[in-house]
């Protein structure tokens, strides 16, 4: 049965407006996945067939499509950003609201949205604060089958050594496709994320909702060929599910 949906959210960061307007608009790729830019005005063409509404930088930006390509549960949707300088402009206040429609399995699809917009917004204010502006080289793979039962992220992130019990802003050694010591900047029953130097590593424990693993990858080093480090990752991941 459809049903409407809004999932909002407010914070503020350490960046400027300006900043904040470049992450949404051109830099995706820093904290969700690279998107082709939206035109510049109102009613222009934004990303995977919507349309701009509200374009007024840095402060207002909106985008809207119906019959959502590719995503059968959902017929409309709409993201919606204001953004506010706080501290005479060397901080931003940003208010995101995502809305739509839902058609199909609406708790599971809502749930899942609204614990994905917090660990995304919280990976935005990760980029804006140690990453922005540099382009990201970017990933992203699932895990296997297995992946998908109840205690996969549980498996991953024992595998990671980042147990439950493993506090964010805990500074450890990572044991992923090789050793590296990274800072836990979020962790919770369904996301973990990691940043190091160089980037950040973020797995999402999709299979709260029926899907396998995922893990994305965002690296801020020039020159980083991402395909070799998806492939370690990729690999990785498999490995755990078929020692587990």
């Amino acid at each position: 049965m459809s049903k409407e949906f809004e999932i909002a959210r407010e914070f503020e960061v350490d960046a400027t407006p300006e900043q904040v307007w470049e992450a949404v608009t051109t830099g995706t790729g820093g904290y969700l996945w690279p998107m082709e830019p939206p035109e510049p005005r109102v009613g222009g063409k934004g990303p995977f067939g919507s349309k701009v509404t509200a374009w007024d930088p840095p402060h207002r930006y909106t985008n809207r499509v119906e019959d959502v390509e590719g995503i059968s549960e959902q017929t409309l949707n709409q993201l919606d950003y204001t953004i506010e300088p706080r501290d005479e402009g060397r901080r931003a206040w940003v208010r995101y609201v995502h809305s739509g429609i839902f058609v199909d399995d609406w708790d599971n699809q809502y749930d899942g949205a609204a614990k994905h917009t917090d660990f995304y917004l919280h990976t935005l204010r990760e980029y804006l604060v140690h990453f922005a502006p540099r382009p990201a080289a970017f990933a992203t793979f699932d895990g296997p089958e297995a992946s998908k039962a109840a205690d996969a992220l549980a498996v991953v992130g024992r595998a990671l050594g980042v147990g439950e019990d493993v506090a964010a802003g805990t500074r450890l050694t990572v044991r992923g496709p090789d050793t590296f010591e990274a800072v836990v900047d979020f962790r919770n029953p369904y996301f973990i994320g990691l940043r190091t130097d160089r980037g950040l590593t973020r797995v999402f424990g999709r299979n709260h909702w029926g899907h396998p693993v995922g893990i994305s990858l965002h690296d801020f080093t020039p020159g980083t060929d991402i395909k070799e480090c998806e492939a370690a990752w990729q690999d990785w991941l498999n490995g755990v599910f078929s020692q587990s």
